[in-house]
């Protein structure tokens, strides 16, 4: 059988899918551009031409369609009829206080996770789409949701309390709930394996850092903080989203602009962050206009580190003890600038950077160790892999066997365990890039 993933943003559907038996990824994609004049479509199946289109698809429900319709192509595809699809796992930003884990979905569900709209209301719709308009095309397969709140649920009530009148809590859910769960379910798991420990025997500092980015500090194994809160807004400078700031500035700006709420909530998502302060969110752009000479582009890096070096610094006070410090997702994979701004200078904490490891580490395919030999706190760089969390959620949810993190095994915390695509993927990265084999974090 084969699990399909989905995870449904407002104007897209990235999908995998994933056979259960071989334990293999078979096609990845994604179509963009939905309810637009037309749709951009971009399709990867193992063996097979890559494959780029363009077709309307003016709702989800089309876009799903195509989806379905390319996984049954006879020269792209790779199943051969709709049945042998046993379950979709769909990623849902926000459980609120509903969904505490992972749940499959049935009409009472969907009603819930529309009463969570409020507190996700840039996300949870597109979310909710995608459910709705891949229950239509597949009814007869069962759907399960993952949720990106779940990993935060073992927070303790002084982390994930504001100090705001209580009755915000009790009456409107306001607390924090934290996001990036399954990126941080499946590196937590990884870097234990790495560190020769069980889950519940190792401390660690997580960053996930893409365009949205946060950081979880995790004591024995579970998550215990982190930087995001009521929304996905709050914590580090991210690539449009302002991250912590004083409250106060709001009606400041407000009163002096005449900003709507709904103004003020558009430019603190998406003309903040890196935007705000340079004009340009990705990463790469950054880093080229400031090695060009542009100040603002320099402040902008300068800013970001120096958010994730206070985070990394607060979470090592509150753990005592740190095993080891994670780098995960998009820019945490691939951005030595930012690691080095990051995490240089934490010697008096146990965490020593190698320099030349970490400009060597810039790899999809291969856990890392960046930190040098004497170094008291491991530094790795792991590429995350929330899909797989998704496919193993869907499957223990369809047959009976799924809990919480913490009472559940995932394949990939097998000693054992091996990324099929990655371990192809890395031979052809070392063939080209031999001077990464040193680096190649192996369990302990």
């Amino acid at each position: 059988m084969v699990i399909l993933t989905l995870n449904c943003g407002s104007s897209s559907a990235k999908y995998q899918v994933y056979d259960w038996n071989k334990k293999a990824v078979l096609a990845v994609g994604v179509v963009e551009r939905i309810g637009l004049d037309y749709s951009l479509i971009e399709h990867k199946a193992v063996g097979k031409q890559e494959f780029h289109d363009k077709s309307p698809c003016p709702t989800h429900k089309e876009a799903i369609e195509l989806i379905i319709k390319l996984l049954l192509d006879k020269e792209l595809g790779v199943i051969a009829n709709v049945k042998e699809i046993g379950a979709v796992g769909h990623r849902v930003l926000h459980g609120g206080e509903l969904f505490k884990k992972s749940a499959l979905v049935d009409d009472d569900v969907v009603i819930k996770l529309k009463e969570l709209i409020p507190l996700g209301p840039l996300h949870m719709p597109a979310n909710i789409m995608g459910i709705e308009a891949a229950r239509k095309v597949m009814p007869d397969i069962p759907h399960a949701i993952v949720m990106d709140t779940a990993w935060h649920q073992t927070m303790p009530a002084s982390a994930f309390m504001y100090a705001v009148p209580y009755e915000w809590y009790t009456t409107y859910n306001v607390r924090r709930y934290g996001f990036h769960g399954t990126s941080f379910i499946y590196t937590a798991k990884r870097a234990s394996v790495l560190l020769g420990r069980e889950p519940k025997d190792t401390n660690l500092i997580i960053c996930h850092i893409g365009n949205g980015a946060s950081v979880s500090a995790v004591r024995n194994g579970v998550c215990v903080d982190t930087s995001m809160g009521l929304t996905p807004l709050e914590g580090l400078v991210m690539g449009t989203r302002s991250g912590d700031l004083d409250p106060a500035i709001l009606p400041f700006i407000m009163n002096r602009t005449g900003l709507s709420p709904k103004e003020m909530d558009t430019t603190l998502n998406k003309k903040s962050g890196l935007m705000g302060i340079c004009g340009m969110s990705d990463r790469r752009d950054v880093l080229k206009s400031s090695l060009e000479g542009n100040e603002r582009a320099q402040l902008a890096i300068d800013m970001e580190c120096h958010r994730l070096k206070k985070y990394i610094g607060a979470y090592s006070a509150l753990l005592g003890k740190v095993d080891a410090l994670v780098f995960t997702a998009g820019v945490g994979e691939m951005a030595p600038h930012i690691r080095l701004g990051s995490a240089k200078g934490l010697d008096n904490i146990g965490i020593k950077l190698d320099l030349e490891k970490n400009r060597l580490a810039q790899c999809r395919n291969a856990e890392l160790a960046i930190n040098t030999d004497d170094s008291p706190v491991k530094i790795f760089v792991i590429p995350t892999d929330e899909e797989l969390v998704m496919t193993e959620d869907a499957y223990a949810l369809v047959h009976g066997t799924y809990d919480v993190h913490i009472n559940f095994t995932y394949s990939f915390q097998h000693k054992d365990y091996v990324n099929k695509a990655r371990e192809e993927g890395l031979t052809a990265d070392l063939a080209k890039r031999p001077e990464l084999i040193p680096l190649i974090a192996r369990p302990l």
